[in-house]
């Protein structure tokens, strides 16, 4: 029979919330005990939810988090689970500071606990801010079989824990993960992971954490490769589940002790060498791996994930947003209705003198097709007294039609509880082409870091996707085929001051996700007009981008927790004077 009954908890934890994260826990392990499984790995974190930021700073925070993990073993026990060993990710702190730990649970008691070594800080990641790298690794002996434990970035440094449990010998190793979304990341996960399985050559199991937290989102995708590349299991992405595999392990790792690629390996024994107890069910075989999503199918699916999680997460039970007719609110109000279902979604028209006839229209068929709550709210009454109080002309009466919609979606908000979504996308967030107050008003925004190109890109799909299920689309042809406009003057399009947005997401890839300079972008074919036109937008509007809501990251580099740039800089990237 298998030697070994595996699970990976792939969960939904909040940050903060040790007694639900602790439940969470709980509930799994008696669905892995009650399952026959021998060994059950967690996620980075899981007891605290990832990430933690400056809580883990806060010394009593780190000392209720110690207490959960106690309660917790002990809680196994008591609920029949004190033979499962457990690997949870917790947070730590000693004499050297906050630790960024993984704990083993085991007939009743904290049996083991270690550091992560690597930490990363780059992209949205701080950890060094944070959290002191431990030195040491343990490895469990468990009926005979050495199984090493890994923290995340453990596995993305060459070098290091892998290596070190490799020279040591494991016959298993187990990486307990928070591992954040973003596009095609899924694939360079499976490349790393057969890399790592090969370096220590054992099996590698990788549990990751799923669901939204503030910017980020985090997909799962655990799964477990074998040291010859094939991949034996892979949970699906966004979705919690328990995935579970008997793995026949041919054991005979040496086990030894000592200093191995400059790390402390001890060995925690945890049963005696006897090979484990018969499962109660059937055995577990390998289930195909889930099906991976096609791009527009992860993305709309991240998120979905990081609006719903938003809301529920904070406690809000419904949203509301401008319905202008266009492209971007039309999709941020799909992306609404599937996170939190179409009664919990409130969509308002707010016409000014100067919406067209097919804006109102579009705006009443995108209610119609999804069902959410509309209402129209004409604005031309609110903006005539500012302007006539002010005697504003040009851009500022403009913007004040943007900043009374703000006004009026913040009313509604305070009044009836809702979560104001801006529906602004990062094309236009990254050239300032947004009212500050106005349409950037709001609690969180769901295409913050969506291109306008990739917007157009998912609304074509998920209509499609509602034509093969035989549903509704639920975007208006008429928001995708028309130009974008924000209907602040007569006649006004975005294109009378932004190039086509296929060549401006172009330059804007290259310039804020690859960090290219001036002589880059034009060694790259765009024109130097443009290009000093642009970027000089770009560096001028990050003050707006500072005050801008939340939203989900699925970019390499997304505007706030990734690009931080100061407001108050002279810098210029500009054509060599």
């Amino acid at each position: 029979m298998p030697q070994i009954r595996l699970a990976l908890a792939q969960v939904d934890a909040r940050v903060g919330d040790l007694e639900g994260n602790a439940e969470l826990v709980a509930g799994r392990c008696r669905e892995a005990g009650g399952a026959g499984a021998h060994l059950v790995v967690f996620p980075e974190m899981v007891l605290t939810g990832y990430p933690v930021e400056d809580l883990a700073l806060r010394r009593s925070f780190a000392r209720a988090s110690a207490r959960s993990l106690d309660t917790l073993a002990t809680r196994l026990a008591g609920d029949g689970c004190a033979e499962l060993v457990t690997v949870v990710g917790y947070l730590d702190h000693d004499d050297a500071g906050p630790r960024n730990a993984v704990a083993v649970l085991h007939r009743g008691r904290v049996v083991a606990r270690q550091f992560k070594h690597h930490l990363p800080n780059y992209g949205v990641f701080d950890e060094r801010r944070y959290f002191t790298p431990g030195s040491t690794l343990d490895v469990l002996r468990l009926y005979g079989l050495h199984i090493g434990v890994v923290v995340c970035e453990d596995i993305w440094q060459d070098g290091g824990p892998v290596a070190a449990l490799g020279q040591a010998g494991v016959d298993l190793l187990v990486a307990a993960n928070a591992s954040p979304y973003e596009r095609n990341k899924d694939d360079a996960r499976l490349e790393l992971l057969v890399r790592r399985a090969k370096e220590a050559g054992a099996p590698l199991a990788y549990a990751n954490l799923v669901g939204g937290q503030d910017e980020l989102v985090f997909d799962g995708d655990s799964m477990v490769v074998d040291p010859a590349g094939e991949l034996l299991a892979r949970a699906p992405q966004f979705v919690e589940q328990l995935l579970m595999l008997d793995l026949d392990l041919p054991g005979g790792a040496t086990g030894y002790e000592g200093e191995f690629a400059g790390l402390d390996v001890r060995r925690v024994v945890l049963t005696a060498d006897v090979p484990p107890p018969r499962a109660t069910l059937p055995p577990q075989p390998a289930a195909a791996p889930a099906e991976r999503l096609c791009d527009e199918a992860e993305v709309w699916a991240a998120l979905v994930m990081g609006l719903r999680d938003y809301a529920r997460k904070n406690g809000f039970r419904s949203v509301v947003l401008a319905l202008s007719g266009g492209i971007d609110s039309a999709l941020c109000a799909a992306l609404a209705v599937d996170a939190l279902g179409a009664d919990a979604v409130y969509g308002v028209s707010m016409p000014s003198s100067y919406s067209s006839e097919h804006s109102r229209s579009d705006a009443a068929d995108l209610a119609a097709r999804t069902g959410l709550n509309y209402q129209v709210q004409p604005i031309a009454a609110l903006v005539g007294p500012f302007v006539d109080q002010l005697s504003l002309t040009g851009l500022a009466e403009e913007n004040v039609q943007a900043r009374c919609r703000g006004m009026a979606l913040m009313g509604l908000s305070n009044m009836h509880g809702h979560l104001v979504l801006a529906t602004g996308n990062k094309s236009e967030l990254a050239v300032g082409y947004s009212t500050i107050y106005g349409d950037s008003a709001g609690g969180f925004a769901p295409i913050k870091d969506v291109p306008k190109t990739t917007v157009w890109q998912l609304a074509r799909w998920r209509n499609a996707e509602a034509g093969k299920r035989g549903e509704t689309p639920p975007i208006p042809p008429n928001s995708i085929s028309k130009e974008p406009s924000a209907e602040l003057r007569p006649g006004q399009l975005d294109s009378d001051t932004l190039p086509d947005y296929a060549l401006l997401d172009d330059m804007l890839d290259d310039y804020i996700e690859g960090d290219r300079g001036f002589e880059d972008l034009v060694a790259a074919g765009f024109d130097a007009e443009l290009v000093e036109q642009i970027v000089r937008r770009v560096d001028t509007a990050e003050y707006k981008r500072r005050q801008y809501p939340p939203g989900t990251k699925i970019t390499f580099r997304a505007f706030g927790r990734d690009r931080r740039l100061p407001i108050t800089n002279a810098w210029r990237e500009r054509a060599p004077r």
